[in-house]
């Protein structure tokens, strides 16, 4: 395999038998990025000085018997991220020129384990498109078809991993932000726990990077295999030393299993808001029967998982809820009364989005009881079940659409036009209840393009969907280069 498309892992084994340098690593991936990034424009800063210095300081690390996790391996961060000296804009024109003055808590962790940052990668306006586009940095085009998106939030950094730009990339997850990423690039994705790794400097400008923790929204690793997942994940994890870091320390649970055969995994296929565009379907059975032929046990049908129809509809009041918060009085005052004037049996998302942006606390209190009943219902589930398989949205990567506003755009699935916010509800499966999901490959779809399924796991033990996805990479194959 070119070394380009290399997992970190096996950079690591590399660099630690002395069989190439840091500085080698970081010239061929600087000399690809500088090659075929003009196409596909994913890396929208680029810090090749600050990369080189690295390397070399790496180098001589190793020179003297030094060796930490990451050492010596190129890699990329999320645009999201503050790194000192270097401008986060989130894609906000009016901040084009903020520049933080304090590395972000993941990136300082990242580079205390060696990594080498190539640069940061594109994201779409403030980070809420299933795109990545802003007037700042332009487009980033999916390397399967570049008349495509790469995703968003995180398209840039699933673009970068599958064009060969650096190992590992940082992300973050909101509304499918790790996943959807991965699932249109064939790549792979954690979304981890709730909580489990701190977002400290991954912040909007012109805010402080306050040791906050955030509700819903998740950083996590991205790579091009699942063990490197696991690798990542592990510097990324723990407290912030700022809060709750003073106190405890993490220690995650082993996986449930270490054998397919041993796993006990649901299959959820059909959604009762959004159908699955038959693309999709076939990724989450090719899963369903390589777990099948390996012994596992594998249903598809439980009264245990929690009703996905209301799962939906408390993803988006908490979600909104969340995004509509710094909305100027008068556009606020507007929403509430649209939200005044709908139907009390208007069930639908719409509705529950515009319900969201103006949810009092009376409401988000009672919204955020209701989650806790879906996550003892999760717990209940995952009693008898190791992870459930699904999917991240109902369709692959589809064609660049910047037109109209957000909430007037439309997803097309088998020929059938439906909003194009419902898609997230796949995504919400996971983030509502603040669960682990490893984004997977499973093939690609009939016009070639990668089609990806997550892997759901319990609260807390995110090495288990992460220990399955990488005996399916064995099983079924993992990453393939565009």
């Amino acid at each position: 395999m070119e070394r380009s498309f290399q997992s970190a892992e096996q950079l690591s084994a590399a660099l630690r038998a002395g069989a190439v340098t840091s500085r080698e690593l970081t010239e061929e991936a600087i000399a690809r990025i500088e090659r075929d990034d003009k196409a596909i424009n994913a890396i929208c800063v680029r810090t090749f000085d600050r990369a080189r210095a690295a390397a070399r300081r790496a180098d001589d690390m190793r020179a003297r018997g030094e060796d930490r996790p990451l050492l010596g391996i190129p890699v990329t961060v999320k645009e999201s991220y503050n790194i000192a000296g270097l401008p986060t804009t989130w894609g906000m024109p009016q901040h084009a020129d903020f520049v933080p003055a304090e590395d972000a808590l993941q990136v300082s962790r990242l580079e205390a384990a060696g990594a080498v940052v190539l640069g940061k990668t594109n994201v779409p306006l403030v980070l809420r498109d299933i795109q990545s586009f802003n007037e700042i940095y332009g487009t980033t085009n999916n390397p399967w078809d570049h008349d495509r998106t790469s995703g968003g939030s995180s398209g840039g950094s699933a673009a970068a991993l599958a064009a060969g730009f650096g190992a590992l990339s940082l992300g973050s997850d909101l509304a499918g932000s790790l996943r959807t990423p991965a699932h249109f690039c064939g790549i792979y994705a954690h979304k981890p726990t709730l909580g489990l790794a701190p977002t400290r400097g991954m912040v909007a400008p012109p805010a402080p990077a306050l040791p906050v923790e955030l509700d819903l929204a998740v950083v996590g690793p991205m790579a091009r295999t699942a063990r490197d997942l696991t690798l990542l994940l592990d510097v990324m994890a723990g407290p912030d030393p700022l809060t709750h870091g003073i106190g405890y320390d993490i220690a995650l649970p082993p996986a449930r299993h270490e054998r397919l055969s041993d796993f006990r995994v649901l299959i959820v296929d059909e959604h009762p808001l959004i159908p699955t565009g038959s693309a999709v379907r076939a990724g989450v059975n090719r899963v369903a029967e390589a777990l099948a032929d390996a012994g596992a046990r594998v249903e598809r049908h439980t009264p245990l998982l929690p009703d996905m129809t209301e799962a939906a509809t408390l993803y988006m009041l908490l979600m909104l809820s969340n995004a509509a918060a710094g909305l100027p009085v008068d556009v606020y005052e507007q929403l509430r009364t649209r939200a005044a004037s709908l139907s009390a049996d208007d069930g639908s998302l719409d509705a529950a989005r515009l319900r969201g942006m103006v949810l009092s606390h009376r409401g988000w209190v009672e919204a955020n009881n209701r989650r806790e009943h879906h996550r003892h219902g999760w717990r209940q589930l995952f009693a008898e079940f190791d992870v459930v398989v699904c999917p991240i949205t109902p369709t692959p990567a589809f064609p660049h659409d910047h037109n109209d506003g957000l909430e007037n755009r439309h997803i097309d699935i088998d020929g059938v036009e439906y909003p194009y916010f419902d898609q997230l509800v796949w995504a919400g499966m996971a983030t509502m209840p603040g669960l682990p999901a490893t984004a997977i490959p499973t093939g690609r779809s009939p016009e070639g393009l990668p089609v990806g399924v997550q892997l759901i796991g319990p609260m807390f033990e995110d090495r288990t969907p992460l220990r399955l996805a990488e005996l399916l990479e064995e099983k079924i194959g993992g990453f393939q280069a565009p």
